[in-house]
């Protein structure tokens, strides 16, 4: 096989599991709203439940550099499926026993898996060709990423928002049989479809147990420090990129469903045919039942349209950053993405929601451009930048828990204006690049 049919088979591979990891990050966003009635949470126990699985990606990215480093890229990715599938499979005994630690273990766990998958292939796309076409691969791999991310909502508002939870004083008016079959019922809700990822996880890791990938890096090529990776101006800037835009577009996506019912959207919904028409029909496309919906299943069905968005925008983008600089299409994503958090704020009712909505369109491009804008003319530093780059990722575990406060104290217009500065560095970190 010549090597650039080697490099689009392992490209394609690879690309499979951008969509998985996608596809499970955001899936874990819809048990949030579920999680704030069963424990009666506020916002800011919420981020810090989601700090949960965004502190995975600190503790464990250098860990899983070294391992990869160790092991080669596909035993690191099989290492990283079955850890994935070991925290699906915890969601059994932690929905079964509604203990509020389990599912922060859960989370971390399946975080981790995560982690080790994102510390192998982002940089390993990244190198897969040209540097000056990285940007290109990378945003095309992400948009399968965000395929996932699209897909994922629906998947959660059909089985994970669509019944109704009661609080902890309904539960209490029940009788000892009621009880038991109520939470028979909440904890089948959320074991199933975590026993059919699992079992389709761990399948996929059978799969990579037996395919060959290509090497790319040298590991016996001297990679030089981490402080001398660091006292480079454009890989902390870059990491410190990655760990706002992640913050940002996580905060957002974690809190439109509760931030549409705040502006009442469920009503705006139930009063259009149309509206509800798109959401009812959503639902049922993915199996669920469109009978009688919950108002968080009803506006968690407009959430698909945010990640669908940046899905959209990275199909786009990977041609787009072909043909222009990609670090002025990053800063006026970003200035744009500003403009559209603007107007969400000073407005209300369906303007409200399709200009946030809208945010996931220019969040495309972000994480895979910053990505390689770090990465270029770093030689045999790479592979220590990009595990750099992967633990910045926890600015979702970061970032979240402050805008959870901030709704909490201020209310979401406060929280989404303290965004507008995570876009505005971003918008700032491309311009500081604009001549690369």
């Amino acid at each position: 096989m010549s090597q650039q049919k080697s490099h689009r088979l392992s490209f394609i591979l690879l690309t499979t599991l951008f969509f998985l990891w996608g596809f499970i990050t955001v899936l874990v966003d819809s048990l949030v709203p579920r999680l704030r009635e069963v424990f009666e949470l506020s916002y800011g126990m919420i981020g810090f439940l989601q700090s949960a699985f965004f502190v995975a990606y600190f503790i464990i990215s250098l860990p899983a550099g070294w391992l990869i480093s160790k092991v080669g890229y596909k035993k690191g990715i099989v290492i990283g499926l079955l850890t994935m599938a070991t925290g699906c499979l915890l969601f059994y005994p932690a929905a079964s026993e509604r203990i509020f630690a389990v599912f922060l273990l859960a989370f971390f766990t399946l975080a981790g898996g995560i982690t080790i998958l994102q510390v192998a292939a982002n940089p390993y796309v990244a190198v897969l060709g040209p540097e000056e076409k990285a940007s290109s691969r990378l945003n095309l791999s992400q948009a399968f990423n965000s395929l996932g991310t699209a897909i994922a909502p629906i998947i959660g508002a059909a089985y994970l928002l669509s019944d109704k939870i009661l609080t902890s004083l309904q539960i209490s008016s029940l009788s000892v049989i009621e009880k038991e079959a109520y939470y028979t019922q909440e904890a089948s809700a959320v074991q199933a479809p975590f026993l059919i990822f699992a079992g389709a996880i761990f399948l996929l890791a059978v799969i990579f147990s037996f395919i060959k990938l290509p090497q790319i890096l040298n590991n016996n090529t001297e990679s030089g420090s981490y402080l001398k990776v660091l006292k480079q101006k454009q890989v902390w800037m870059g990491a410190l990129g990655i760990f706002i835009y992640v913050g940002a577009e996580v905060a957002i996506g974690s809190v439109l469903v509760n931030y549409f019912i705040d502006l009442n959207i469920n009503t705006v919904i139930n009063n259009s045919p149309n509206l509800k028409n798109i959401a009812t029909g959503l639902i049922e496309l993915f199996g669920g039942k469109s009978a009688q919906l919950d108002a968080k299943a009803l506006v968690g069905a407009f959430v698909m349209f945010y990640w669908l968005g940046a899905m959209i925008g990275r199909f786009i983008g990977s041609y787009l950053t072909k043909i222009f600089n990609p670090s002025r299409l990053l800063m006026y994503f970003g200035l744009i993405a500003i403009s559209l958090l603007i107007t969400s704020i000073s407005s209300s009712g369906l303007i409200a929601m399709w200009s946030i909505l809208a945010v996931g369109l220019f969040n495309s491009i972000m994480f895979p451009t910053i990505f390689t804008l770090t990465l270029n003319g770093q030689g045999n530093l790479k592979p220590r930048i990009s595990g750099l780059l992967c633990m910045a990722i926890v600015g979702g575990g970061v970032i979240l828990p402050i805008f959870g406060n901030l709704v909490d104290w201020k209310g979401f217009n406060a929280a989404l204006l303290f965004l507008t500065l995570c876009y505005g560095y971003i918008a700032y970190f491309a311009y500081s690049n604009k001549t690369v």
